[in-house]
């Protein structure tokens, strides 16, 4: 089976090339680092020789998040170190200009495509010392070619889901060969341990998500809208995909009929999407702004939709009442949800429908402690919401000192962890 793949990827690496420059027609790419996933000459090597670097892989804006504080720990534990971080997706490089910003040891990168030949040139060219790749990226040409060169790996936040673990156990022996590589796991749920523990990997401990342990500052997160907002009666719908924008915006139309100054927030998980709800909206006869980065609301829009990447915590903080995306749709059953816990941490009632399976365990959090809700259809969330607002003003809660406690252990029980296997291998 792994021979099979390594030989499917190479020969399908011309038509691998032909979709990145199609889905950089498309802007779903970065217009001008794209080629850093296709093209071993613009891997864009920086690194000093005197120091340690340690690779991470995180595919996209979450996993992204989780390690930023992990990096931040191990600064402060170990002088000579740097940091490569690779991502798949045009909306974690966009965010990592504004968090790397702050970390002058770490560079970005866009992971090169799981080619034989390109993870090769890779390693050699970078030379880590150290590879964690965060939650379920699992490359397994990176992964044999690491264990090849002697590069220790170490899986960070791993989550295998049942359907995963499934399909691996289809090809035992390649699972094996794979997951055998690594010499360290830190898992995201009991799940993942267990199903790591049948290939008798010594190193597998579960201390909690890692995307628990981002601790929020609300006197460090100031929008150009706060003083507007305050005032206004509205609610946010985040992280939202293809087809449930059409469901918030009917719920915006209940609404309204109980609060005629009601606003609706929207923030779709992909931005490129924009024009497309704002036609939806604009066929709605809802008044309609495209918020660019550092604008103002303008007075009298209904329907507000976020055109910019990292900011959602600017509108939580001043939200009473969150839907979250990726959790409406048949299709995502599988493979749904998106990160609740900004919201959370920053008192936000969050609703969501009934596909989260990829935040299953942290949901279980928020229903027993009465913090998120599911809802049926648009009349149960359109109510909900109603209750919600029924005062303008938002009150902080506990909710937000409960969060950061919870991730303050969780942080606490990683980095013992990861500093014990660092040690021994750097």
């Amino acid at each position: 089976m792994i021979l099979l793949y390594r030989i499917l990827t190479t020969l399908l690496y011309p038509l691998f090339v032909i979709l990145i420059y199609l889905r950089k027609f498309y802007k779903k790419e970065d217009l001008r680092r794209y080629k850093e996933k296709i093209f071993s000459s613009h891997f864009n090597v920086d690194k000093k020789n005197n120091k340690k670097l340690i690779w991470l892989h995180a595919a996209s804006i979450g996993e992204f998040k989780s390690i930023i504080p992990i990096i931040n720990q191990l600064n402060r534990n170990y002088k000579k170190l740097e940091f490569l971080i690779t991502t798949t997706t045009l909306s974690s490089s966009n965010l990592s200009k504004i968090e790397l910003g702050k970390i002058k040891n770490a560079r970005h990168r866009f992971f090169p495509l799981d080619v034989g030949f390109l993870i090769e040139k890779f390693l050699r060219l970078w030379k880590p010392d150290l590879i964690f790749l965060v939650d379920s990226e699992i490359w397994p040409n990176l992964v044999l070619n690491a264990k090849k060169n002697g590069v220790p790996l170490a899986l960070l936040n791993a989550r295998i889901t049942s359907k995963t673990a499934k399909k691996w156990m289809m090809f035992p022996k390649s699972a094996r060969k794979i997951f055998t590589c690594f010499k360290f796991c830190l898992t995201s749920n009991l799940e993942t341990k267990k199903f790591l523990s049948k290939f008798n990997i010594k190193n597998v401990f579960f201390n909690g998500n890692i995307k628990l342990i981002n601790t929020i500052d609300i006197k460090n997160i100031k929008g150009r809208n706060d003083n507007f907002l305050i005032k206004k009666r509205f609610w946010v719908a985040a992280s939202t995909h293809s087809g449930e924008e059409f469901f918030c915006l009917k719920t915006h139309s209940l609404l309204k009929k109980k609060y005629k100054d009601m606003i609706t927030i929207i923030a779709p998980r992909h931005i490129d999407r924009v024009q497309r709800i704002k036609l939806m909206s604009d066929n709605m006869n809802f008044n309609v702004q495209i918020l660019k980065k550092n604008e103002k609301i303008i007075k009298g829009k209904e329907i507000i939709i976020i055109n910019s990447f990292g900011i959602l915590q600017e509108y939580f903080k001043c939200s009473k009442s969150v839907f979250i995306g990726k959790s409406l749709i048949k299709k995502f059953e599988n493979d749904g949800g998106q990160n609740p816990i900004d919201a959370a941490k920053l008192g936000c009632k969050i609703y969501h429908g009934p596909y989260v399976y990829n935040f299953k365990e942290i949901y279980n959090i928020l229903n027993k402690k009465k913090i998120s809700k599911k809802v049926k259809n648009i009349k149960d969330l359109s109510s909900n919401l109603i209750k919600d607002l029924k005062n303008v003003k938002k009150k902080q809660d506990q909710i937000t000192k409960g969060f950061n406690n919870l991730g303050k252990k969780t942080l606490i029980a990683t980095m013992k962890d990861i500093n014990n296997f660092i040690s021994n291998e750097i």
